[in-house]
């Protein structure tokens, strides 16, 4: 832990994150102004006391929109990941623990999903389905947990010869419990420092997404849709996209530097 605590910048990106999450959780109060409030006579109003990033071209507060689009990117992140490392820590403890023809079986269904570009996988999903908030959560997450299945995996192969398994298996323990009660627990730590990186990924994906039009549909806010709303005016009005795209660029560099900073503590060769 001390060696988290000298890390400024990991520390850096948990301050950000910490006011993100706090951004998300009091919008209502943080929020001056009602998100899909539309005022025509601040159409496109720059950066003021009264509103601090301008308004957009239907003259909705654009800090309200990205306070309240916080709640939306952060919780995707949050979600899809999860659902990601639900699949990749299942997967790859199964392969890992019993080795054989069900390794060779799902390391062989990981490498047919890795040789799909993800972020088209995506696309191809959502031309299919609609894209609303839930599917997009979902298509991310089953698309992103192969390389936590492949870490689990490695780690679960240097764990599963440990005398405390050897000696659960004497007792009479099933591989279920050895995996769920053993194994995971010990080898959960990488994949929480993959999952860190794995959030601010997934943002990055549906802000993108939101930005070709096929991600959070409006009226509802999220940092991809603010920033596809501003470009058709990105000669008159820079602050719809420079403040979104901001908040996007941060986000996702501050959990990267969390993700590191997270490394660092767990990895002890590459402690200083």
């Amino acid at each position: 832990m001390k060696e988290f605590l000298n890390n400024k910048m990991a520390l850096v990106g948990l301050d950000f994150i910490t006011l993100m999450i706090a951004f998300a959780l009091f919008a209502p109060f943080i929020a001056p102004y009602d998100p899909s409030y539309i005022d025509s006579k601040n159409v496109l109003a720059a950066p003021s006391a009264k509103h601090i990033f301008g308004t957009d071209a239907l003259g909705r507060d654009l800090f309200s929109r990205i306070v309240y689009g916080s709640r939306i990117s952060l919780s995707i992140g949050f979600i899809a990941v999860g659902i990601a490392v639900l699949i990749g820590v299942f997967l790859g403890s199964v392969a890992g623990y019993y080795g054989g023809k069900v390794d060779s079986i799902i390391m062989r269904f990981v490498d047919i999903m890795l040789c799909f570009p993800t972020f088209f996988l995506i696309l191809a999903v959502i031309a299919v389905l609609e894209p609303s908030i839930f599917n997009i959560m979902v298509i991310i997450g089953a698309t992103s947990w192969m390389g936590v299945a492949r870490l689990i995996r490695a780690e679960i192969l240097t764990l599963k010869e440990r005398d405390y398994v050897v000696a659960s298996k004497v007792m009479g323990a099933n591989g279920a419990w050895i995996i769920f009660r053993h194994l995971i627990p010990n080898a959960i730590g990488p994949v929480m420092v993959n999952a860190t990186l794995g959030v601010g990924g997934a943002i990055l994906v549906e802000s993108s997404l939101s930005f070709l039009g096929i991600g959070v549909q409006p009226p509802t806010p999220s940092w991809g849709n603010i920033l596809m709303d501003g470009k058709s005016t990105l000669g008159v009005a820079w602050w719809l996209t420079v403040f979104p795209g901001v908040f996007i660029l941060l986000t996702v560099l501050a959990y990267n530097l969390l993700g590191e900073g997270l490394r660092d503590l767990m990895e002890p060769r590459l402690r200083k």
